[in-house]
């Protein structure tokens, strides 16, 4: 690659990690090709861009970039695939379900809103973070909950009334 061609991807590189909250790091490598085929394909339907990249050109787009990635440089070793999403979980969801047929791809780290996870220890961890559709679910429920209660009570207590009406008007 000439020096125009990398300043080229690495200005490519900053402009997809500044338009992305989700950004996961992982090795694919020693993946045989009908297997990275479905992996690319389970990306595609679940809306995740899968790139490979080159280690040097990430690490140097990281640092020009304005959000603070951490120590996600220093992970950059070996191959290194990009994984892009929209939903905090969706990759690590991904990567999970895929491990049960394969032992790849192993999750290097991942940058979600402003949060730096490094190892692939933290795939349950990441697999349990609640996107944000989840989470305005959970409050709408819970908001709900309380009226829900309210509206049955008085249905309840309005027949328990009128019972209570009937039977001392047969008396």
């Amino acid at each position: 690659m000439t020096r125009e061609e990398k300043a080229l991807a690495i200005e490519q590189l900053k402009e997809k990690l500044a338009s992305s909250t989700t950004i996961y790091l992982t090795d694919i490598s020693g993946l045989d090709a009908a297997t990275t085929a479905d992996l690319r394909r389970s990306c595609f339907k679940a809306n995740i861009s899968l790139t490979v990249v080159k280690n040097t050109l990430l690490a140097k787009a990281m640092e020009v970039s304005d959000k603070d990635f951490g120590d996600l440089t220093t992970i950059l070793k070996g191959e290194t695939s990009m994984m892009i999403a929209e939903a905090g979980n969706g990759p690590a969801k991904l990567i999970k379900n895929f491990r049960k047929k394969s032992k790849k791809p192993v999750l290097k780290g991942a940058y979600i809103e402003e949060s730096v996870y490094i190892g692939d220890d933290l795939l349950d961890t990441l697999v349990s973070i609640k996107s944000k559709e989840e989470l305005i679910g959970d409050i709408i429920t819970l908001l709900q909950s309380p009226a829900k209660n309210v509206v049955s009570g008085l249905k309840s207590g309005g027949g328990k009334l009128a019972g209570i009406i009937q039977t001392l008007s047969e008396r």
